[in-house]
């Protein structure tokens, strides 16, 4: 109890610190209320929310629990699942490699694969699948996502997970489209592209991650280590589908670069802000200006950009980038302004995705973005 009391007073003290405290708690006051209306018209037992405004974190808050079982309440420290928002983190560290030189994005990524190779068949052979590619689900590559693996069952080797052998539960990842002539959302391509930073840079993922892109973005609070390590476990929410918590309380993701990701929106929230300040070409980015533009603009018409959504809410003009996750038990979405330094950063507990559009749409509504 006393650990909770001491995170929670932290948390307060460093919301208060980050704007003038009438403006922060007359939005959060507010918002609450949404959020809290929207969580129960869903059934959603926990939700945590992140807000950023002129390139600083606003405020961070959660609301209900991390496991309806134990009852532990939501904060701003709490971690989810990111899902598919794993994406996009992961593609700044190929983007990384290659501004520093030790990739190429228009490449043939068999030129870079070691410990497995792509099959060829017609279509690569006459247009290879580059890092480009991969990142920007234009690769023509199959598997859309991954359901992840029970605490308790047998977990596949990244080769297994590609060649769609046991104990993988998805099929192989092969090239079915001219690469480079449709968009074809691709879990798999993604999962091909973790094999090649582990195979270009020598070191697991979860610690290539660290140093190419957590580290670097602020995300202290964040891994890609799966299962989720023993020391954050008690940080860790659970995962919840049909109002129960799901078997093992949340399935593990050898598909790290896929859906791997723990994370909070607070974490997130910086990441899309280091992105924000590279589009700028503010002084020690994470990325130069042009890379930065480069994976916030559609790859080919239609495509995302490497590693980013263009995101359109309501059917507006595209002002936005970002990304969505849907993981067993947990839905999120990032939400960050391509022109200027907003955003928001919603991340649920829960298997209903339209909690996280509303309350975004809330959020931003009140903000005038």
């Amino acid at each position: 109890m006393r650990k909770l009391i001491l995170r929670s007073l932290i948390a307060f003290v460093l919301s208060s610190q980050l704007a003038p405290a009438q403006e922060v708690f007359g939005k959060i006051d507010s918002i609450s209320a949404s959020v809290e209306q929207i969580r129960a018209k869903y059934a959603v037992p926990g939700v945590s929310v992140a807000v950023f405004r002129d390139f600083e974190l606003l405020w961070a808050k959660g609301y209900g629990v991390a496991n309806l079982d134990t009852k532990q309440p939501v904060d701003s420290f709490s971690l989810f699942q990111a899902a598919s928002i794993s994406k996009p983190v992961a593609a700044v560290a190929a983007v990384r490699l290659a501004q520093d030189g030790r990739l190429d994005l228009t490449r043939n990524i068999n030129e870079y694969l070691t410990t497995w190779k792509l099959p060829e068949n017609d279509l690569t052979r006459a247009t290879p699948v580059t890092l480009s590619h991969l990142m920007s689900h234009t690769a023509g590559l199959t598997i859309h996502g991954f359901p992840g693996y029970e605490a308790s069952a047998p977990i596949p080797t990244v080769p297994h997970v590609l060649d769609g052998q046991k104990p993988a539960n998805t099929e192989a990842v092969r090239v079915t489209v001219a690469p480079g002539t449709k968009f074809e959302y691709s879990g798999g391509g993604y999962t091909i592209l973790q094999q090649l930073l582990i195979d270009v840079t020598h070191q697991t993922f979860p610690d290539l991650m660290r140093a190419r892109v957590l580290d670097h973005a602020g995300m202290r609070f964040s891994t890609y280590q799966q299962p989720v390590p023993a020391n954050l476990v008690r940080y860790a929410t659970s995962g919840h589908e049909k109002g129960k918590v799901i078997q093992g309380e949340r399935h593990v993701y050898p598909e790290m670069a896929a859906a791997g990701l723990w994370t909070t929106p607070s974490d997130l929230a910086r990441f899309a802000m280091s992105i924000q300040r590279a589009r700028l070409g503010m002084r020690d980015a994470i990325l130069s200006k042009q890379m930065a533009q480069l994976m916030t603009t559609p790859f080919i018409p239609g495509s995302f950009g490497l590693g980013f959504e263009m995101l359109r809410p309501q059917d507006k003009e595209k002002k936005y980038f970002g990304h969505t996750g849907g993981n067993a038990g947990y839905r999120c979405m990032l939400l960050a302004t391509l022109e200027g330094g907003n955003g928001v950063v919603v991340m649920i507990n829960g298997d209903d995705f339209k909690a996280v559009s509303e309350i975004t749409g809330k959020i931003v509504a009140e903000y005038g973005w």
